[in-house]
């Protein structure tokens, strides 16, 4: 693990010039191993080669792995097996990968980064929040940038619906940027999410490190979601990397006189990105097996559902109250408890009652928000 850490951290050597060396001597090892007129011959920069000739970063890299660990968090290697598949696919993976929180239960779930402006609109920063909500409580982690605007937007949503998402961060671990956002990264932990980052413990936010970040972003995902984006965005450079990728790029179209639209309607318009106006048409462009799992079977014909309704098994020791709550739910399409009140007729009291009755008999569940679904 070592040699790995001290090439990332080795100066001047960046995710390709770091491909560029693994390609050509097999190993960090052997990078380290190397002769100075092999290193030159790849036309490394100057302090580059003389960091690898001295090991210049070995005892740096061994108090990297010790502060690491003091701080629960890990360092995943590119020859990993728990690396993640999706960003080693990429044409330039981080060679490390810094990771705190449940990292691997959430990419383990399909991943949709959402990204956007830092100076959304309320628009956009209320479709972002609804988007991530309705696709994190369908089990599928929201990865974004914890960035101000919609990344944040896109977090929180996730949070809302008790789903997960991912920080991947344009900093060292140990400092979260921007400084205001130290509570939501606190939070993403707490509820089962995880922080990302290619950068050693301490790297500040240096502007040029948000361009790699991106890269990262799209990478450990199967698709990018664009909320708002002015013509200049760097959210613009995530959707460009993604579609480098061959990841699915999704664009919220927006109001043609606001410049926070020019480029989601530009990439719609001209660059052959989904439209998106809810989340299935997010959900509708992902693998076969997946979009199966999340999206609601088609409706059923007259005909069909009365069969079904025929063929239907009602439990027969149920009270009369709970029959009546139970005939107005099904397992697909989740009613809220209001509709049912409203139904049924029936009193706040008697309703929870029933409801609860018919939860510990395993017949319904419940699920986030009050609404209710038949077990199958």
């Amino acid at each position: 693990m070592k040699d790995w850490i001290a090439l990332n951290m080795t100066p001047g050597v960046g995710p390709r010039a770091a491909a560029k060396l693994l390609e050509r001597f097999g190993s960090p090892a052997g990078v380290f191993g190397a002769r100075r007129s092999e290193l030159e011959s790849l036309r490394l920069r100057p302090e580059a080669v003389e960091s690898i000739i001295a090991r210049g970063t070995e005892a740096q890299a061994a108090a990297e792995i010790e502060r690491v660990r003091e701080m629960g968090a890990d360092i995943l290697l590119l020859d990993d097996g728990v690396y993640p598949s999706l960003l080693r696919e990429i044409n330039d993976p981080p060679i490390t990968l810094y990771v705190k929180g449940r990292w691997l239960e959430c990419l383990e779930q399909p991943c949709v980064a959402m990204v956007g402006s830092r100076r959304c609109s309320t628009y956009g920063q209320n479709t972002a929040a609804m988007l991530a909500r309705d696709l994190a409580q369908r089990g599928v982690t929201i990865i974004s940038g914890l960035a101000r605007g919609i990344d944040a937007a896109a977090h929180r949503g996730a949070l809302e619906a008790g789903g997960k998402t991912v920080a991947v961060m344009g900093t060292g671990l140990d400092l979260v940027y921007p400084r205001d956002h130290r509570k939501l990264a606190q939070e993403i932990l707490e509820s089962g999410g995880a922080l990302v980052s290619e950068f050693p413990l301490g790297t500040p936010p240096a502007p040029q490190n948000f361009p790699y970040r991106n890269r990262v972003i799209s990478g450990l995902s199967l698709g990018v979601v664009l909320v708002e984006a002015a013509e200049n965005s760097g959210s613009l450079i995530t959707a460009r990397l993604a579609m480098e990728q061959n990841r699915e790029v999704f664009a919220v179209p927006g109001n043609i006189t606001s410049r926070n639209s020019f480029g989601t309607n530009y990439l719609i318009k001209g660059a052959g990105a989904k439209l998106v106006q809810a989340w299935q048409d997010v959900a509708a462009e992902m693998p076969p097996e997946l979009a199966a799992a999340l999206l609601p079977p088609p409706p059923l014909k007259q005909a069909e559902k009365n069969l079904v309704e025929q063929l239907e098994l009602v439990p027969s020791d149920l009270t009369a109250t709970e029959h009546a709550v139970w005939k107005l739910l099904s397992t697909d399409e989740p009613a809220h408890i209001d509709a049912l009140a409203e139904s049924t007729g029936l009193s706040v009291q008697e309703l929870t009652g029933a409801l609860l009755a018919l939860e510990m008999r395993e017949l319904i569940r419940q699920l986030p928000g009050k609404c209710f679904v038949r077990k199958m």
